[in-house]
């Protein structure tokens, strides 16, 4: 695989990071001065091979193309269950879903279309920025926020064919957060994608209390419980690229992943590319332009105490069309304590399954330690114990 160094790139188009061959000589220079690499998806869509580093094994990769049975997840009318016009048949539907896989799609949900179609908008333009522009905006070893190309900046092979941008957004403070951030990373020119996207959190996260509310009345508890613990979250944004792939056979646009957050609110374009592994088979998640795809992560798997389900899931990507997402990451504050609430501790429920914990040290976990995949909280856990964060006594 040819290596193109960030300094001798100028061309403004399309990009994602090159994973370097670590064996060279070239590379290993480039490794000692920190230099980062890039790539090209429109020079790799002409080479005849796709480079090692995107190659994903057989078993993460099985039936990509052929998974075209839908999920058949339940798509429950948000409005109707806020309204108290539907509130028991809501809550059953969801609670069924998350029993089963933690996939559901919610409409009625009264986030404005037009806020969405805004969002998309301003996330091209990031994305169609010269290369060395988004290399500026890298994000940091072990954080959250900036942009990445095929995740080369952490991890050296199963790279995931896309570009990202995320940033982080809590909403408590008095200043705009995310307009300053693209102010002062992205640039001066760029305050009307800080605007368009403080208003977009900031409905995601109304969006997101409503949707705890509605967890909440599904697993039988306080309807506010989880709103309350969650009022006061620090959350995280990011916008998805996947280009097109001509060995879409082989490569992954992410890979197969439980997420660690609490709760993931997903609005996805209309090509497509979303799995979820349920029932011992790949199934498909099919979009629907006016609805939001919600699923469980591994946070509050821990606060349902294992009652409800973060599943496996995947990105894949096709040789004809490039796909994008939107893509709001609901997470508590990072020094508050996760644990079930009591309704959920009952003899009948059986014991605690997981142990206290705070946001911010699975965060440190799957940042800086390990890649998140369907046993994250169980090796999370493990590290938690080998570093004494954690005794038994937390059970």
């Amino acid at each position: 695989m040819s290596l193109v160094m960030a300094d001798s790139i100028s061309s403004p188009s399309s990009t994602i990071l090159l994973c370097p061959q670590t064996t060279t000589a070239a590379a290993a220079a480039a490794a000692a001065s920190s230099q980062p690499f890039v790539f090209y998806p429109s020079l790799l869509q002409k080479q005849p091979d796709l480079p090692k580093e995107f190659i994903w094994p057989n078993n993460d990769h099985a039936a990509a193309s052929q998974a075209v049975e839908e999920l058949n997840e339940p798509i429950v009318d948000l409005g109707s269950f806020l309204s108290g016009e539907a509130t028991a048949v809501a809550a059953q539907l969801v609670r069924e879903a998350c029993l089963n896989h933690g996939f559901f799609q919610v409409t009625n949900h009264g986030v404005n279309p037009d806020l969405i179609d805004a969002a998309y908008e301003e996330a091209g333009k990031i994305f169609e920025l010269p290369v060395n522009r988004k290399l500026r905006m890298t994000r940091k070893p072990g954080g959250v926020s900036g942009y990445s190309g095929a995740h080369a900046d952490r991890y050296s092979s199963n790279l995931p064919w896309k570009e990202t941008f995320s940033f982080g957004f809590s909403g408590s403070e008095e200043m705009p957060s995310v307009v300053e951030y693209f102010r002062s990373v992205v640039g001066e020119e760029f305050e009307r994608s800080g605007w368009v996207y403080q208003r977009y959190c900031e409905a995601m996260k109304e969006l997101s209390l409503e949707i705890m509310e509605l967890l909440a009345v599904s697993l039988g508890v306080e309807k506010t419980h989880f709103r309350s613990f969650f009022e006061d979250s620090s959350s995280i944004m990011r916008c998805n690229l996947y280009p097109p792939c001509r060995n879409e056979r082989l490569a992954m646009g992410t890979g197969p992943h439980c997420d660690p957050t609490s709760l993931t609110i997903l609005h996805q374009d209309q090509v497509g590319g979303l799995q979820v592994f349920a029932g011992g088979r790949w199934l498909t998640v099919k979009p629907c332009r006016s609805a939001f795809v919600i699923n469980i992560g591994d946070t509050f798997m821990a606060l349902s105490n294992g009652k409800y389900k973060s599943c496996l899931h995947r990105a894949i990507v096709n040789r004809e069309r490039e796909r994008r997402s939107l893509v709001y990451f609901v997470c508590p504050r990072e020094d508050k304590v996760v644990k079930p609430p009591p309704e959920l501790l009952c003899a009948e429920l059986g014991l605690r399954q997981y142990p206290d914990f705070t946001w911010s040290d699975l965060l440190h976990f799957t940042q800086s330690h390990y890649r998140a995949d369907e046993a994250t909280l169980k090796s999370f856990f493990k590290w938690l114990m080998s570093s004494n964060r954690v005794d038994d006594c937390s059970m």
